[in-house]
C-alpha cells in the first residue's frame, strides 16, 4: 500500500487515478488472496474440511502479532533515546569477557574472613594494595600536609585553571623519581613528558595520535586484558596478536613479528605500532637489551611506532635487571621520534586511586596533541601537590622501592611454593605483580572450551576470580594469571586451601 502515493506522482494526468490508485490497490488485494489460498495449501498435515480454518485462523493470528511486533517495535525506537553505536559497543562489554564477569561475581559476593567467608577472593586484579601501603602511610603520618604560603604549590597557584597536561612542579618531580626507579641510568625531561589521569589514558591518546580507525597495532601475546578497552574504544585502532609459546619463555621472536606483520598487511590493514609490556603483563618476565634492540629494530625497517608500557619498571624484583626502552635511545642511533614510554604511579607504588599517569615521548607532533587532549584527562592540582612532596624526598624514594622489591620478590616466591604444593607451576618471572600459572593438566580438554570450564570451575565452585588465558589471547589453554599483591597473607592462605580442595 505504500506505494500507492508514488503511483499517483507518477501517473499524471486523467488516467492518473486508475493507474496510480484503484489499480494497484486492486492488484494488492488480489495478491492478499491468494497468498491467504497458498498457506492454506502448503499446511504439510492440513485436512481440507477440519484443519484449513483452524490453520488460517493460526496464521492470521501470527500476522496480526508480528504486525504489533513489529509496530511495538518501531514506537520504542521512535520513543526511545538515541545512542550512538560506539557507546552501545562499550556498554556491552563486560556481558561476555571472564575477565569483567569474575570482577562482577566479586562485586556482588566479596570475600570477608568474618563477615563473608564464603565469598569470592579477589585475584584477577594487579593492584599493589597490602604489601607497600604502610610505607606510604607512614610517611603521610611524618609529613602532615598544608597549604604552603608561596611556591608553585600555595593555594593561589593551583585553586584556578591549571595547565591541563600536569604542572611543572610535578613533571619535575615524576621525571626524578622515574629515574630513581629506572636506577638512575636515564636522565628523564619534564618538557618531554605529558601528564593524564592514569596510564589508560595515555594509551588511549597515543592509539587517538599515531593510528587512524581501522589501523593495527601488533601487540605481543599474551598481553594485558585492558588493552583491548584502553587502546580500542575510542580510537578504533586494532590490536593484532603476536603469538609466543611456553617451550621460549613466551619470548618475543622475529619470527612471530614477521609473520604477524605480513599477513596483517596482505589482510589490507594498515600496521602503525608495536605495543609492549616491561615487565611484561600477565607473564612478568622483563624485556632484556637484546628483546629491546629486536624491537627497535624491527621498528625501524617497518617505520612503526613502538609504545614501551614500563607501569611495572619499580616492581622488577630479580635479576635481569629492568632495561628502559630509553637507556637504548641514549646510545644507539634510532629514530626517537617513534619511540613512546607510558607509565603511571597505580602499580610502583600502588597509588591507583590517585590516577597519575605519564606519556613520555620524543616526538614533537604527539607532544603537542597529547598535551591538548589531557583537557579531559587532567589530575587534580591537589593531588599533584601532595604527590610532587612524597616523590621528592628522595631518601624514602629510595628506601621504598627497595623495600617494595623485596617484599614483592618474597611475596612472589612463598606463592610459587605453595602453588607447587597444588601441583601447580608457574612461568618464570622477575617483576610485576602476579604469577603466570599452568594449569593445563587440569583442562578437561585442551581447547578454548576446556578453558572455559575449568575458569568456570574455579569461580563457581572455587570462588576464585582469576584471569583466564584467553583474556590474554594467550595461545594455549589453560593458563591462568593469580595477582599476589591485592590480598593479605592470610586471604591467599584460604585461597590456595580452596585450590587444593578443588584439584587434590
Amino acid at each position: 500500500m505504500r506505494l500507492i502515493v508514488p503511483l499517483q506522482a507518477v501517473f499524471q494526468g486523467p488516467g492518473g487515478l486508475v493507474l496510480g490508485t484503484i489499480l494497484p490497490c486492486a492488484l494488492f488485494y488480489a495478491l492478499q488472496l491468494l497468498r491467504g489460498k497458498w498457506r492454506a495449501s502448503a499446511s504439510p498435515d492440513a485436512a481440507p474440511d477440519q484443519n484449513s480454518s483452524r490453520n488460517d485462523q493460526i496464521l492470521a493470528r501470527n500476522d496480526q502479532t508480528l504486525a504489533g511486533n513489529d509496530q511495538a517495535l518501531a514506537n520504542a525506537e521512535a520513543d526511545a533515546a538515541y545512542i550512538s553505536a560506539r557507546a552501545l559497543a562499550i556498554a556491552s562489554v563486560g556481558t561476555w569477557s571472564s575477565y569483567y564477569v569474575g570482577w562482577q561475581e566479586f562485586v556482588r559476593n566479596p570475600y570477608h574472613p568474618v563477615d563473608n567467608p564464603g565469598g569470592c577472593i579477589e585475584l584477577g586484579i594487579a593492584e599493589n594494595k597490602q604489601l607497600s601501603w604502610d610505607l606510604i602511610e607512614n610517611w603521610l603520618k611524618n609529613h602532615p600536609q598544608e597549604w604552603p604560603d608561596n611556591g608553585p604549590f600555595c593555594f593561589r597557584h593551583v585553586a584556578g585553571y591549571c595547565e591541563f597536561h600536569g604542572l611543572r612542579a610535578f613533571k619535575n618531580a615524576l621525571a626524578i623519581f622515574m629515574g630513581e626507579v629506572m636506577g638512575g641510568r636515564v636522565a628523564f625531561k619534564e618538557e618531554q613528558m605529558v601528564l593524564t589521569s592514569g596510564s589508560s589514558a595515555a594509551l588511549d591518546i597515543l592509539a587517538f595520535s599515531l593510528a587512524e580507525a581501522g589501523d593495527a597495532f601488533l601487540v605481543p601475546s599474551p598481553y594485558y586484558p585492558g588493552f583491548d578497552r584502553d587502546m580500542k574504544w575510542r580510537s578504533g585502532v586494532k590490536l593484532v596478536p603476536v603469538p609466543s609459546h611456553s617451550n621460549n619463555d613466551f619470548r618475543i621472536t622475529k619470527a612471530a613479528l614477521d609473520r604477524t606483520f605480513t599477513e596483517t598487511e596482505k589482510s589490507g590493514i594498515k600496521v602503525r605500532a608495536i605495543l609492549v609490556t616491561s615487565p611484561s603483563n600477565p607473564v612478568g618476565n622483563t624485556l632484556d637489551t637484546t628483546c629491546l634492540l629486536l624491537l627497535l629494530n624491527f621498528s625501524s625497517e617497518k617505520k612503526l611506532h613502538i609504545i614501551c608500557d614500563e607501569v611495572y619498571a619499580g616492581s622488577a624484583f630479580a635479576d635481569p635487571a629492568f632495561v628502559s626502552i630509553a637507556e637504548l635511545l641514549d646510545s644507539q642511533n634510532y629514530d626517537a621520534s617513534r619511540v613512546h614510554i607510558v607509565y603511571g604511579l597505580s602499580k610502583d607504588l600502588g597509588l591507583a586511586g590517585f590516577r597519575v599517569g605519564v606519556l613520555y615521548t620524543w616526538n614533537k607532533q604527539v607532544l603537542s596533541s597529547a598535551a591538548g587532549m589531557t583537557r579531559f584527562c587532567s589530575i587534580s592540582s591537589q593531588t599533584q601537590c601532595l604527590l610532587s612532596t612524597l616523590l621528592l624526598d628522595k631518601q624514602f624514594v629510595q628506601d621504598y622501592i627497595a623495600e617494595n622489591r623485596r617484599r614483592l620478590g618474597e611475596r612472589r616466591k612463598w606463592v610459587a611454593s605453595l602453588l607447587e604444593k597444588a601441583g601447580i607451576f608457574c612461568a618464570k618471572s622477575n617483576g610485576g605483580l602476579f604469577v603466570w600459572m599452568d594449569m593445563r593438566r587440569y583442562l578437561v580438554s585442551d581447547d578454548p572450551e576446556g578453558e572455559v570450564i575449568l575458569w568456570k570451575k574455579l569461580l563457581y565452585e572455587g570462588r576464585l576470580n582469576l584471569t583466564a588465558g584467553a583474556c590474554c589471547h594467550c595461545i594455549e589453554p589453560g593458563w591462568f594469571r593469580l595477582c599476589f599483591s591485592s590480598s593479605s597473607d592470610d586471604t591467599l592462605t584460604v585461597a590456595f586451601e580452596r585450590l587444593k580442595s578443588l584439584f587434590l
